[in-house]
């Protein structure tokens, strides 16, 4: 390694660097929840504007998220991860700047085209960057800096949003972003992947199926159910990810191979994925403008009060990890998400149009250790799902379903809810809210049962030992680089 490359792959800069690039994508997953009723008073909007506003942005950066990890391989780690940070700094600004909620639904989509170039490569330049037996503190690091930003989202949106004006959740981004372009430049060593051919149609099909499906979701309530438009939105979806997977199964460099399916611990853990972030996303859109719409809260104190929630995998994560490398990740993964279940299920109980904040508490808490006892031992799960060749395109994987989990369940517990209540009074707002929660409950508890299909460890070892080897990919005419 040149004295240039080891000046700019220094271990503490690529820390801190992608630290704060990771911080800021977490963040605006769920910082933008408890600003939604002072959005919806400043720009106007119906429900499905406000599902638009966290759907935009989780629905481009998951199906582009192994599109860009593939971009930084082809063209250059610390290239694609400037760009990434430059369309998100700038998307950011112009969410701030937005007049209207057309435009600030724009600006939270190409928001997440920046996310998903951006994040997958933070995790690549830290590995680059940091010598093997000092990666695992390093990894800790960045993924404690990402689980702050999550706990904390609905804190300082609502923070910010009550001190200063929501636009602030975005505007915050854009002096870290500025930051972050010349330090990338001058502390970042270049790196390239294999240079695999980029799976355009897979990114397409899986960009419009998806698209469809939500637009659908998000539109019915509103236009009925057998509206032409509607109706097309789904069935179209529903085709053109049909052709996703089958694109998967016979492609010849697929962004997400179907045969990695046919491992149970791995079909078992994504499956559960998808689900739990399904449930856990919509209950948190919903609750949080509950706390504010219904009991008054300030969005600080309604920010504040999610922390049981949000913040618990800061306190519990450890225990799970130490849990899981005990009795492995598959009883504790299926622990926490059975108790996500029935914090969310006692949720759909006790909500009511005037419930104290201590009678919810306990539904908030066994939600937060459920929802800690998954995050740890699922990526191990994952990683260990797959040869060691694999783990970055099952990582990829499992980071994209989780926000098409979430981008989902948005989009139908919203439905469920606009179906069976509305923002008229705080009753007809608690008569949507209790269905919705009951179904984010049932749906948690089936991601604890897709769980419980993962291997026991032994066995799941001994299945990853026996999976094929992929087929080797044609390298790419260095050249293109």
């Amino acid at each position: 390694m040149s004295p240039q490359t080891a000046r700019r792959g220094g271990t503490a800069w690529a820390l801190v660097i992608t630290s704060v690039a990771g911080f800021m994508a977490a963040l605006d997953n769920l910082v933008v929840t408890t600003a939604l009723p002072a959005i919806r008073a400043d720009l106007g909007g119906a429900l499905h504007d406000l599902e638009w506003t966290v759907s935009a942005y989780t629905l481009t950066f998951a199906v582009l998220l192994m599109f860009g990890a593939a971009l930084g391989d082809r063209f250059g780690r610390r290239r694609l991860f400037l760009v990434g940070i430059t369309i998100f700094t700038l998307a950011s600004a112009a969410a701030a700047l937005a007049p209207g909620i057309d435009s600030l639904i724009a600006a939270r989509a190409v928001q997440g085209v920046g996310a998903a170039v951006m994040m997958p490569l933070t995790l690549t330049l830290l590995t680059a960057a940091v010598p093997a037996e000092r990666r695992g503190m390093a990894f800790g690091i960045w993924g404690a800096v990402n689980g702050l930003a999550v706990a904390s989202g609905p804190l300082i949106g609502g923070s910010l949003t009550e001190h200063i004006s929501w636009q602030w959740i975005f505007w915050l981004n854009v002096p870290l972003g500025i930051a972050l372009l010349p330090l990338a430049r001058l502390r970042l060593a270049e790196s390239h992947g294999t240079g695999s051919p980029l799976d355009v149609t897979g990114t397409l099909l899986a960009s419009a199926g998806l698209f469809g499906i939500v637009y659908g979701l998000v539109r019915g309530p509103a236009d009925g159910w057998t509206d032409t438009v509607v109706l097309m939105g789904l069935t179209t979806g529903a085709a053109l990810l049909a052709a996703f997977v089958l694109h998967g199964v016979r492609g010849r460099n697929p962004m997400l191979p179907m045969r990695l399916f046919r491992s149970r611990a791995f079909a078992g853990i994504n499956a559960a994925s998808l689900l739990m972030f399904l449930g856990m996303f919509g209950s948190i859109f919903l609750l949080s403008q509950y706390m504010q719409g219904v009991l008054g809260y300030s969005p600080t104190e309604a920010g504040l009060r999610m922390l049981p929630w949000t913040g618990m995998p800061m306190l519990v994560a450890p225990i799970a990890g130490l849990l899981s490398d005990r009795i492995g990740g598959r009883p504790v993964v299926a622990t926490g998400l059975f108790l996500q279940a029935a914090g969310l299920g006692y949720l759909s109980y006790v909500v009511t149009a005037d419930a104290s904040y201590g009678v919810q508490l306990p539904g908030l808490i066994l939600s937060g250790v459920g929802m800690a006892l998954f995050f740890a031992p699922a990526s191990a799960l994952v990683m260990g799902s797959v040869i060691a060749k694999e783990q970055g395109i099952a990582s990829g994987a499992n980071n994209a379903l989780r926000e098409v989990g979430g981008a989902l369940g948005i989009a139908i517990m919203s439905s469920i809810f606009a179906s069976q209540g509305g923002y008229e009074t705080p009753q007809t707002f608690v008569d949507g809210l209790r269905p919705a929660i009951a179904v984010g409950a049932g749906v948690v508890a089936l991601a604890g049962v897709a769980a419980l299909l993962i291997p026991a460890r032994r066995r799941a070892l001994a299945a990853t030992a026996d999976l094929p080897e992929p087929e080797p990919r044609p390298l790419a005419d260095t050249a293109a680089r």
